[in-house]
């Protein structure tokens, strides 16, 4: 087992259901957890050379230029309803990034 690949699936996982959990719950400390969950996952994905790592990376990335707005949004400007869409966007960016991960881990299981 890859375990540095297990780590890497967990943090986008984590990613992808901290912000279901912000849209479930509006609170700032939940979308706080988001965002840094989802900047720890981009960080992992520096570096990695796979398949589709461009693709991965640069899904995270608009992840966090949504997830950190959002929280700018929700904290000083006070707006959650721009909150909660930005929001919605880094949802829809970290599932396209999850089915990229599906992709790559069945491209790969080809492989051997």
């Amino acid at each position: 087992m890859n375990w540095g690949k297990v780590v890497y699936v967990f943090f986008s996982l984590m990613s992808l259901t901290s912000i279901a959990g912000f849209l479930y719950e509006q609170s700032a400390v939940v979308l706080f957890v988001a965002a840094s969950v989802n900047v720890i996952s981009t960080f992992l994905k520096i570096g990695v050379r796979n398949l589709l790592s461009a693709e991965l990376f640069a899904s995270s990335l608009v992840a966090d230029l949504h997830l950190i707005p959002a929280f700018i949004y929700l904290e000083i400007v006070g707006n959650i309803e721009w909150a909660v869409a930005l929001a919605i966007g880094a949802l829809i960016a970290n599932v396209f990034s999850m089915g990229l991960v599906y992709i790559e881990s069945s491209k790969t299981h080809d492989e051997y």
